[in-house]
């Protein structure tokens, strides 16, 4: 489930975002008790599963109005209280609230599901609802919220934690309470769902769906539509791939198999190979990107990797279009026009009712005069009109509608959830061709039909995709919801998808009769048309032939695989899988990939036997498998044990073995997994053949034995014996060190192993005392080693067992990257978990020759980013190595590492500053440390002794810059502990003179540059350089002002000619004439939050501009798409 934390914004988005007025702000969202957060969430549409509420949406929905009157509401003394149960859609509901608050000085309100609790494991039920609390006096200032929820076990309440202010309720003259009594109203409409379970898109329908991997609804929708562009199809299956191409590693052979699975398999399609072909890791998968941004990069990808193919040029084909910016002299005869081409183009919504008029303000004439005239070379400044025609038109038109613009009021996106109308059919010739320029070419019919509609249900800060298509382009059109595919009528995926409100008829009536509206909160995003002279060429048939030969093998074996696979899980209950280990697997195993333990059942010999064949005939089966007769065989079951190791726990009786397999399993094994762990006991004789058994009673333990050799650092398994429980250690050493060629009177030491988790147990055993007495049992391991003298001691790392097993258990191999370059490892070193601070950054001192360890800074890894985390290790915060590799519930094996010029210890004492110091052109970097609790002042002062000042008596300050605007001015007194410089530049300059000594008229303003971008008739302004502060003398011309600007910065004649000087409020330019006072423009004195109104110094933009104008639709806070292959 995708959710998002929204976004502060204010009262005026209450009718779109659900936003209560007030500064609190809220969505809505499930009761939750207790105090909590002032910015509230989540939103209700923000979930991006199968389950969400558009998937799940079937029927017309059913809907109903409950009253609630409540008397003497003034003095209920109850915290929360519902209301009687009503029933809508056949589902039991009540509105729950509390009258003094839900912790909050507001109102709060909810629906609930009146029988939660008593509703079967897994219920959930979607509605619509809005609630109100009626102004019983004027009507008209009713308090109404709607939303939408799909209900369930974890949120079997939704509504609003502020929904009013207690003040305007309880004030008897605002009309809420009359008589001491609240009228609340609840609005509620429910869409039964089908059972998303048993449903099957390929018999229903025909097609398959893709899986959603965490976030990736928006990728889904779009690669349904682009796979039902069969043209584009063929395409994709005719690009270069050989049998030795990995699909994770080529976007063409991860494209061809995900588009042949989605035209010959029954199931759902997984995009992972695709993903990952992109370069993706499962932190991209669950970020939700923009649709546009995806289908821009995908193109351009497939456009690059086309090229010297027999498909290249297809994109352009398919896509591309070209329009003509034109600029026209109204005066004189110049024009000046430039070529562009488009593969999308992003329409108005706001303010359109349907794509024709967003067409219409398209194409819209911008005139161009008075403070905004046109600079026509060896005319100068004329009037002039300025628009946009449309050279030809692509096959196939993708259209992006604006459903997400970034409002200057609130600063914030805002999502634009108005009615917007989109013909099925569409007629870009209409009105004498009034969007053709003069060169387009008439013969071309631009008659379109409709063939994809992308819908967003959700809010701005997320949400979930899903594609209305009619592949075939034929009356019947359907549903692309992740997995799922349904059959939909044209009404569904048109109508409903223009937005708007829904107003939905009454069932019950109640306190009045104003109709039921809700906010749609689903609608189109992006629509695709095709050219319908050209629909025979793109709806082409496509078929195995256009498919490689290689790639066709490869899936079809793909695909067998995956149905054997099937087939083995579908039978798998009448199964029972064995694995049987022998000492060859000990032998094997133990001192190279497992030290603990006896075995790694993963790595023997697994048996699948039917359950009802008997344990005899499986040993007649194991007698071929591995050359052993059955007399010679002899089973032992393995257990777990209470310290979590496992070991062979007895025999199996012959009784047992008379058994099935299934019953077998049964018996031994609690845990009812469908495996059978066995240990196979076999004698060999001199000449290496199996012999008889030796009988075995209650007296005889059976022991496994590892031998441990400490100069080479290695533990083996060297074989096992039967041992009496009164027997002592010491009457076994000459059989031991004969088993492993050691001459007879061998000193050596023996240890039991007795566990590893979560630390070593290995304790030294008693030569002399009786295994009883030390608590030996069957299956338990014994490590010996020889005796390790005094003289040799010092000689190896790890002088006995335990010491050994402890470094095998701690053992880390740490990949260490300098912090400035962190994608590439310098160097790596064999750690311990357990290791200290002190151990760690001591042996990265030594391996870099560095004499002073605490000069050393190490920055732990993020698992998800794969980066650096932001804040480094401070000294000895953390106990040990494992500390510093752990994220979350993973542990890494990379750390960052810095050599500093001072102690770690003092650094942390200093804040260190990365200021930019400006003097004239020029700029220099310093990198200021001082104490942490220094203050500004101190900053200047030292920056005062490391660069060159105009007088040594000049006056520094302190700005804080971003996005080439000033911020602030530090004060300075204020603590430099909290300044942040890595999101924020800091800038030192010299105070001038001139603003030193300000008149009481004068003004102390900002001046930026900017550019002017006009994309799609709607103007952007871009801020770039260094921005600076000017004092406006009260009565100067914008002539004045600019002679003394031009001196400032330096600039030739030439140059400065070319720029134009406005006034901007809010990011919108007003154009000024060298005889406009410029003081009058600017009222406010004081400079912090003058970034609002700047005097704008335009250049203009000579920048190419690329064929894919950016896109309009980036929610600010995402992550852009990427896709690295």
């Amino acid at each position: 489930m995708t959710m998002m934390t929204p976004q502060p914004m204010d009262q005026q988005e209450d009718e779109e975002m659900l936003v209560p007025n007030s500064d609190l702000v809220e969505d809505p969202q499930p009761l939750v008790e207790g105090p909590q957060p002032l910015v509230e969430g989540p939103q209700p549409m923000e979930a991006d599963n199968p389950g969400t509420v558009e998937n799940q949406a079937n029927d017309e929905p059913q809907a109903s109005r409950f009253t609630w009157t409540i008397p003497s509401f003034s003095r209920l003394n109850t915290k929360k209280l519902y209301s009687d149960v009503f029933l809508v859609g056949g589902y039991k509901w009540r509105v729950l609230i509390f009258p003094k608050g839900n912790n909050v000085d507001y109102l709060s309100i909810y629906l609930d599901v009146a029988d939660s609790a008593t509703l079967p494991y897994g219920w959930s039920r979607y509605a619509q609802f809005s609630l109100a609390v009626v102004n019983q006096l004027r009507s008209k200032y009713t308090i109404k919220k709607d939303t939408q929820h799909q209900f369930n076990q974890r949120e079997s309440d939704w509504g609003f934690t502020s929904f009013m202010p207690l003040s305007d309720l309880y004030d008897p003259n605002k009309g809420y309470l009359v008589n001491d009594t609240c009228i609340i109203e609840a609005d509620v409409a429910v869409r039964k769902v089908i059972d998303y379970w048993a449903y099957d898109s390929k018999k229903a329908t025909g097609y398959v769906g893709l899986k959603n991997q965490g976030a990736t609804c928006y990728m889904n929708s779009l690669l349904q539509t682009l796979y039902h562009i069969p043209y584009f199809r063929k395409a994709v299956y005719h690009m270069p791939t050989t049998e030795n191409d990995i699909p994770t590693g080529s976007i063409p052979l991860a494209l061809q198999s995900l588009f042949y699975k989605l035209q010959y398999h029954d199931t759902s399609v997984s995009t992972k190979e695709l993903t990952k072909s992109f370069g993706w890791d499962t932190y991209d998968s669950f970020l939700q990107h923009d649709v546009q941004e995806l289908n821009r990069v995908l193109c351009e990808k497939l456009e690059d990797k086309m090229k010297g193919t027999v498909v290249e040029g297809t994109i352009q084909k398919l896509f591309e279009g070209h329009h003509m910016n034109y600029i026209e002299c109204i005066n004189v005869d110049f024009k000046s026009t430039r070529k562009e081409s488009f593969y999308d183009l992003q329409l108005d919504v706001k303010g359109c009712k349907d794509v024709y008029a967003s067409f219409d303000k398209y194409v819209e004439v911008e005139r161009l005069e008075g403070d905004n005239k046109y600079h026509a070379e060896e005319h100068g400044l004329q009037d002039a009109k300025k628009g946009v025609l449309f050279i030809d038109f692509p096959p196939v038109l993708q259209l992006q509608l604006k459903r997400f613009e970034y409002d200057f009021m609130r600063d914030t996106m805002v999502k634009i959830n108005d009615r917007y109308e989109f013909p099925l059919e569409l007629d870009l010739d209409r009105d004498n061709g009034k969007y053709l320029s003069p060169d387009a070419d008439r013969s071309v019919r631009n008659l379109y039909t409709l063939h994809s509609v992308l819908v967003h249900s959700g809010g701005v800060h997320g949400g979930h995709y899903y594609a209305f298509i009619r592949p075939t382009l034929s009356d019947q059109w359907y549903k692309f919801d992740d997995e799922r595919v349904t059959k939909e009528d044209v009404k569904r995926a048109l109508e409903e998808q223009y937005g708007g409100e829904e107003e939905l008829p009454q069932t019950n009536p109640g306190y009045n009769n104003t109709p039921f509206k809700f906010t749609k909160y689903s609608n189109a995003y992006m629509l695709v048309y095709i050219r319908v002279s050209d629909k025979d060429k793109i709806i082409c048939d496509v078929d195995e032939k256009d498919i490689a030969e290689h790639l066709r093998v490869r899936l079809k074996k793909e695909q067998e695989d995956k149905e054997d696979k099937r087939r083995y899980k579908a039978q798998a209950h009448l199964y029972t899988i064995i694995k049987v280990a022998r000492d060859e697997d000990l032998r094997e195993q133990i001192g190279k990939d497992i030290h603990f333990d006896l075995v790694d059942h993963d790595k023997v010999r697994s048996f699948r036997i039917q359950k009802q064949i008997p344990f005899n005939t499986f040993k007649e089966e194991v007698a071929k498998e591995f050359g052993i007769p059955v007399q010679f065989q002899r089973f032992w079951i393995w257990a777990k044990r209470q310290n979590h190791t496992y070991r062979p726990n007895r025999p199996l009786t012959p009784q047992e073995e008379a058994q099935t397999v299934g019953t077998l399993r049964e018996a031994s094994n609690k845990s009812h997994a469908a495996e059978l762990k066995l240990f196979l006991e076999v004698e060999h004789g001199l000449d290496s053949r199996p012999i008889s058994l030796p009988e075995k009673n209650k007296d005889d333990i059976l022991l496994f034995f590892k031998l441990y050799d400490p100069e080479k650092e290695e533990i083996r398994y060297v074989g096992r014996l039967f041992v009496k429980s009164t027997g002592k250690p010491i009457e076994i050493m000459a059989t031991l060190n004969q088993l492993v060629g050691f001459a007879p009177d061998e000193e050596i030491e023996l240890f039991e192993e007795i566990k590893f988790e979560p630390s070593v147990m290995c304790e030294r055993l008693d030569k002399r005392a009786s295994f009883r007495f030390s608590q030996i049992e069957d299956g338990d391991i014994i490590c010996f080693q020889k005796q390790i003298l005094p003289e040799s001691e010092g000689k190896v790392r790890f002088p006995d067992v335990p010491s050994f097993l402890e470094y095998v258990k701690n053992r880390q191999i740490v990949h260490f990257r300098f912090l400035e370059r962190p994608k590439e490892d310098e160097f790596s070193l064999e750690l311990a978990k357990n290791h200290t601070y002190d151990d760690v950054v001591e042996r990265v001192a030594q391996h870099l020759g560095l004499d002073d360890p605490s000069k050393i800074r190490l920055t732990p890894h993020n698992c998800y980013s794969q980066q650096p985390k932001p804040n480094p290790i401070k000294y000895r915060a953390v106990d040990q190595l494992l500390d510093m590799l752990v994220h979350y519930n993973q542990i890494s094996d990379i750390l960052y590492y810095e050599k500093l010029d001072i102690p770690l210890p003092e650094l942390q004492c200093l804040k260190t500053l990365k200021v930019t110091f400006h003097r004239e052109d020029e700029a220099v970097i310093l990198n200021i440390r001082l104490p942490k609790q220094s203050t500004v002042g101190d900053v200047l002062n030292d920056i005062k002794t490391k660069v060159n000042l105009s007088h040594p008596n000049a006056e520094l300050r302190l700005l804080e810059v971003f996005y080439h605007k000033i911020y602030k001015v530090f004060p300075v007194q204020e603590k430099i502990e909290n300044i942040n410089d890595q999101y924020w530049t800091l800038r030192a300059e010299e105070i001038p003179e001139e603003e030193k000594n300000l008149g009481p008229n004068d003004r102390l303003i900002h001046v930026y540059h900017f550019t002017k971008e006009t994309t799609q008739n709607q103007v952007q302004v871009q801020n770039f350089g260094d921005p600076f502060f000017l004092v406006i003398h009260e009565g100067k011309t914008l002539a004045d002002v600019k002679v003394r600007i031009q001196k400032k910065l330096q600039v030739p004649d030439e140059e400065f000619s070319k720029w134009k000087f406005a006034f901007l409020s809010l990011g919108r330019p007003e154009y000024l004439e060298d005889s406009d006072i410029v003081s009058s423009r600017f009222q406010r004195k004081d400079v912090y939050g003058a970034w609002e109104q700047y005097l704008g110094l335009e250049h203009s933009d000579t920048n190419p501009k690329r064929p894919y104008a950016a896109s309009q639709n980036r929610h600010t806070f995402e992550k852009p798409v990427k896709i690295y292959n």
